[in-house]
């Protein structure tokens, strides 16, 4: 299995996740030439992406979408009140009926020889997903746009190799900053973005033993650090109720605007 980010950040999101023989991408959410660019510096071309999987109807998530699908013949899955608002979106152009594949919200599916799980996130959107992948023994999760977590979001992220986990803002350089108080408001919200801290403690009850790897990912360019997010996060690790320490994984942050580590075993 494969996995990198294209883009992670408030401007654009992008995800590849692969296997030999399946490519798939979460998110189109920067220009179509980037997400072109991405995928071919790691040796995949256009034409072998199997889908798109959207996670919300977002603009930063979906803003290549109508691109992709029209020119490359991409397929793309996603729920359907999630298609319903991508259908409101005129920026988006028209997606081609023949290539949206409707799944329900909690299901699994099968994508080539990947497994796919969806799980509600709660997000100021229609109905927003994350989603966990499983190639054979190997398993993975794309967990952003959170806003809150629960019990719930923590067993689907149990037991995974690796995860890409929201780390948003920092709240104090969130409330100091230039934003207006109604979009403060939004992000600080359930329906809104994970801090660093809430990430931290969020990852204290899904880390074991065999995890692999942890990116941090949707980093505020306004509202945080890459350094700030890691070392929050790597505090509530260590100090948080669990046997480890941050030092124990490899964790790092994933770039708004380049694309990320890649990832694979």
């Amino acid at each position: 299995m494969r996995v990198f980010t294209i883009a992670s950040g408030s401007s654009g999101n992008c995800v590849y996740v692969g296997s030999a023989d399946t490519h798939l991408l979460v998110d189109a959410g920067v220009s179509c030439k980037r997400i072109i660019q991405g995928i071919e510096d790691a040796g995949v071309t256009a034409g072998e992406i199997d889908a798109v999987l959207v996670t919300h109807e977002h603009i930063d998530h979906v803003r290549s979408l109508g691109v992709l699908a029209r020119r490359k013949g991409i397929p793309v899955y996603v729920n359907e009140r999630t298609c319903r608002a991508l259908k409101r979106d005129s920026r988006l152009g028209e997606i081609p009926e023949e290539l949206v594949h409707i799944f329900n919200t909690g299901c699994d599916f099968r994508i080539g020889d990947i497994d796919v799980h969806s799980f509600s996130t709660s997000h100021d959107a229609a109905d927003p997903v994350g989603y966990r992948f499983r190639n054979g023994a190997r398993t993975f999760a794309v967990a952003t746009d959170l806003g809150t977590y629960d019990g719930r979001i923590s067993r689907e992220l149990e037991g995974l190799d690796g995860v890409l986990l929201e780390s948003n803002h920092d709240v104090r350089m969130l409330e100091a900053g230039p934003y207006p108080y109604p979009l403060k408001r939004r992000i600080l919200s359930d329906s809104g973005h994970l801090s660093n801290e809430m990430a931290g403690r969020l990852l204290s009850s899904i880390v074991h033993d065999n995890l692999k790897f942890i990116m941090l990912g949707h980093l505020s360019q306004m509202n945080n650090y890459p350094e700030l997010a890691l070392e929050t996060v790597s505090a509530e690790l260590t100090f948080g109720e669990n046997p480890y320490r941050a030092s124990d994984f490899n964790i790092n942050t994933a770039a708004p605007d380049a694309p990320g580590q890649i990832f694979e075993w």
